[in-house]
């Protein structure tokens, strides 16, 4: 027989953990996680640096991909067809990167 899957934990077990793991009350910590968010925010908005940094977790950068003009009569390479490719507008992507000591976590 097959073991049910763990579910990941809810923001209220997370906030209830770190609470109990602090001696800080969920409020507190609750306001901690939205300092966190404001401070991601201001970093990766337009103003801001572009990275942001969590020590020893993770890094958040935003990558400008710049516009990509239409292209026509294109080789399909699958198919060998010739086909037209519309025009895509530039876009900003978030690249998130494992930093060593979480994947030592992970991996340990």
């Amino acid at each position: 027989m097959a073991k049910a899957a763990k579910k990941a934990p809810t923001k209220t077990e997370i906030l209830q953990n770190i609470a109990t793991a602090t001696d800080l009350s969920k409020k507190q910590v609750a306001a901690v996680f939205e300092a966190l968010t404001e401070e991601v925010r201001k970093n990766l908005g337009p103003r801001g640096t572009g990275v942001f940094a969590l020590p020893g977790l993770l890094k958040i950068e935003k990558k400008k991909v710049p516009a990509r003009p239409a292209q026509k009569n294109v080789r399909n390479p699958f198919t060998g067809e010739l086909q037209d490719r519309p025009a895509k507008q530039a876009y900003n992507k978030v690249k998130i990167r494992a930093l060593r000591a979480l994947k030592d976590m992970v991996l340990k």
